[in-house]
């Protein structure tokens, strides 16, 4: 139950609701007991089978002196009221008991419910934050249905497969071995007995739920690529069209939803077998404690006699509820388990991308970002070989060069999205390691080839990530980015919904509310990573003029896929295989007929 302890701990912040839930639980366990056992010895003494107790002793916690003061109690009842409303009385007790019973055991659950919720929302939480704090790699290393399935179905399990068998975690033990106890003070010898057998019965049921939790865990893991494979069909659903794949991914998409279905059949048929198989087992022990205190009874043994037999039956009979109730937990808690593990793998990934405890605050630089010797690698092979590079406040530093060079990586290392593997980078002097990460990331604008916008209005996401800004703001912004004009026009302005991901509008658009999101943050430092390379000849002029607007009087680094539009950079980079291998003006870079004149060339011709 080690792992459980991985789950309980959230609990912590529930103590106190925890508590009243296990004493609510145990009033209600003492209510049900005394109901069940206060029948037979009133029965006994109403059908003369047991002598009136007309006097009593000194009351101490001892099993004779209790029942010989209980026995007195009932005794008084009869010869003060008669036998008949006695009966009545006692009926009317027994109801009673029961209403308490009833009523503490809703309060127990009723005390349980924002634990439960509450645990489940602390689980979201955490793994949320956590996956807001990985580093880009992770991203790039697992599959987004696999960690929208952990974020969701598996948080899901755990509140249904485990924290739905709190309850049953906190009351049936604790109902078991209060039950226990009164079997051993009503006869050692039948308990013994009784004892022997249960661990047979632990073992049969332990053997039962073995492989479950790895089972499960396979389930887990074959919903997230469901969810993989429904949010590349969703996404790339043109290019499917297009190229008449709906057959293919159907195909995919059945084949493992197919698998999933199978093995969840076998996981819930382990689980379904629980209750019916402890039942089974329960009531065969019960016929085995019946037929050996039988046998004690009829051989007239002193440790034993009928009424006592029948009491021990009634109170072992109530055992096997909670015990079914109990097994069925332990099932679903093996399930549960396996999606704990898969939650506990987002939560214990290693954040490579790490603050330093005395990180400095920075809100500007002075003199320049300098690259030294810069290496770094994804996996094995390095992206980037020994870079140097220096790029001067207010100076435009474009990079160029075929696809896979190692240009994006260059500028993602920039603000830490990825940490170099060897040398360094900083920022007027000092390592950008040591400043604070979110300061660091405010030095910066960002514009992607593909724009990343959101299911919102215009507004809000030209608005994204600011803090106390104005609707002047805003539209100021979005003039500079040339984008005020088509907002205008769309049918409610800047609170016209753009959709998912922008896809209400064009292309050119899209990255204009893009700019115009980097020109609201007003970032010393710009970073366009190919932005107009997937836009029209119009749209690409419209972005380009608002590009030149916004990098006037700022740091920039472009990279670059049309070199047209890196003419007038102050420098520009050449990199060929992880490596920059030419470095100048335009016209410098045209008259070493190198590299650069080569694409140069490539692309006049086109």
């Amino acid at each position: 139950m080690k792992e459980i302890g991985k789950i309980l701990k959230y609990v912590n912040p529930y103590w106190g609701l925890a508590s009243l839930n296990i004493l609510f639980n145990v009033l209600s366990v003492v209510f049900s007991l005394f109901s069940v056992t206060m029948a037979i010895p009133f029965l006994q003494i109403l059908f003369d089978k047991q002598d009136l107790v007309t006097h009593v002793g000194e009351f101490s916690f001892s099993t004779t002196s209790i029942k010989q003061h209980f026995y007195y109690f009932l005794s008084q009842m009869v010869i003060s009221n008669g036998k008949a409303s006695a009966l009545g009385i006692v009926c009317i007790i027994v109801v009673i008991m029961t209403f308490f019973k009833t009523w503490f055991r809703y309060l127990a659950m009723y005390f349980l419910a924002p634990i439960r919720n509450g645990i489940v929302m602390d689980i979201r939480e955490k793994i949320f934050r956590k996956v807001l704090n990985l580093p880009l790699s992770y991203f790039t290393d697992e599959k987004k249905g696999d960690i929208m399935s952990r974020m969701t179905n598996d948080v899901k399990e755990i509140e249904w497969s485990i924290l739905s068998s709190l309850e049953v975690l906190f009351r049936d033990p604790l109902t078991i071995a209060i039950y226990l106890v009164v079997l051993v003070v009503l006869s050692p010898t039948l308990s013994l007995f009784v004892f022997i057998l249960l661990p047979f019965t632990s073992l049969v049921i332990g053997r039962l739920g073995k492989n479950l939790r790895k089972r499960s865990k396979w389930g887990q893991e074959k919903v997230g690529g469901l969810l993989s494979i429904i949010d590349e069909t969703l996404g790339g659903m043109r290019i499917v069209k297009a190229f008449t794949a709906e057959e293919k991914m159907k195909e995919r998409f059945t084949s493992l939803n197919v698998s999933y279905t199978n093995l969840m059949n076998k996981v819930y048929r382990r689980t379904y077998l629980a209750t019916p198989l402890t039942e089974f087992l329960g009531t065969a022990i019960v016929v085995l404690a019946m037929w050996y205190g039988g046998s004690l009874v009829l051989s007239h043994s002193a440790s034993l006699n009928a009424e006592i037999l029948i009491s021990y039956l009634l109170v072992f009979a109530q055992i096997i509820n909670p015990a079914k109730s109990f097994s069925t937990a332990r099932y679903n808690i093996k399930k549960g388990l396996a999606s704990a593990d898969r939650v506990n793998e987002v939560l214990n990934s290693d954040d490579k991308i790490v603050e330093k405890p005395d990180a400095k605050p920075v809100s500007g630089f002075s003199q320049m970002v300098e690259y030294r010797n810069v290496s770094f690698k994804y996996e094995k092979e390095y992206v980037l070989k020994n870079i140097n590079l220096k790029v001067e406040k207010g100076k435009t530093i474009a990079l160029v060069g075929q696809s896979g060079s190692g240009k994006s990586t260059l500028v993602d290392l920039l603000p830490r999205f990825y940490d170099v593997d060897e040398g360094g980078i900083y920022l007027d002097g000092i390592s950008i390691r040591d400043y604070k990460i979110a300061d660091l990331r405010c030095l910066m604008g960002i514009v992607n080839q593909e724009p990343i916008l959101f299911n919102d209005t215009i507004y809000n996401n030209i608005a994204f990530g600011a803090e106390n800004v104005t609707y002047q703001e805003v539209e100021a912004a979005a003039c500079i980015a040339n984008a005020h004009d088509f907002i205008m026009n769309t049918e409610e302005g800047y609170d016209t919904n753009i959709g998912e991901r922008g896809q209400k509008l064009s292309g050119g658009q899209r990255q204009r509310i893009s700019i115009a999101r980097a020109i609201l943050k007003n970032p010393p430092i710009l970073i366009l990573d190919e932005a107009t390379s997937a836009l029209d000849t119009e749209s690409e002029k419209l972005v380009q003029d608002a590009l030149s607007r916004v990098m006037e009087n700022r740091t920039s680094l472009v990279i670059a896929h049309r070199l047209s539009t890196v003419h007038d950079a102050d420098e520009i980079c050449v990199l060929h295989e992880g490596e920059i291998v030419e470095r100048g003006t335009h016209d410098e870079l045209l008259k070493n007929n190198g590299i650069y004149k080569k694409l140069y060339s490539l692309q006049v011709f086109e």
